[in-house]
């Protein structure tokens, strides 16, 4: 078993369009070494994120359940620390604003996207994600060593 620094990332991708999904499926394979679930169908994405860690979530806006920002919602709800980028066929600016400002997505994609893009984005949203978590280390241990020097 691998230590979670040593561990892939791991991504879920929700898309209700098989052919988006087919797409991030090869993209994934072939480029990367993440562990990614893809759901053609936000509620199961919504249990799977219920039960498992990710450090990653992407999501299409329009999809007949719920949408890109409901389901975004709820991944923020159940997994905070998860980068999340929200992938569009529409420039709908005004929903990319409400998407940034309510569910504090990395990043807002059109349709097409290119994967050199894409994969910066997700490698980007990564290291952010890394460096959040060992600012937060960092944080707890320096405040653990002031509180000791104090007694």
């Amino acid at each position: 078993m691998s230590s979670p620094e040593t561990r892939a990332p791991r991504l879920i991708a929700v898309d209700d369009d098989s052919l988006v999904l087919g797409s991030l499926k090869g993209l994934f394979t072939l480029e990367t070494d993440y562990d990614v679930e893809l759901f053609d169908d936000p509620t199961k994405a919504v249990d799977h994120l219920g039960k498992n860690p990710v450090d990653l979530v992407i999501s299409d806006f329009l999809m007949p359940q719920m949408n890109g920002l409901e389901f975004l919602t709820e991944a923020r709800r159940l997994q905070p620390d998860a980068a999340r980028i929200l992938l569009t066929g529409f420039a709908d600016k005004q929903n990319a604003i409400r998407a940034i400002n309510e569910v504090g997505i990395y990043h807002y994609l059109e349709k097409p996207w290119d994967n050199d893009h894409l994969l910066l984005l997700i490698r980007n949203a990564l290291q952010e994600k890394a460096c959040a978590g060992n600012w937060g280390t960092w944080s707890r241990t320096w405040t653990g060593l002031r509180a000791n020097t104090r007694t």
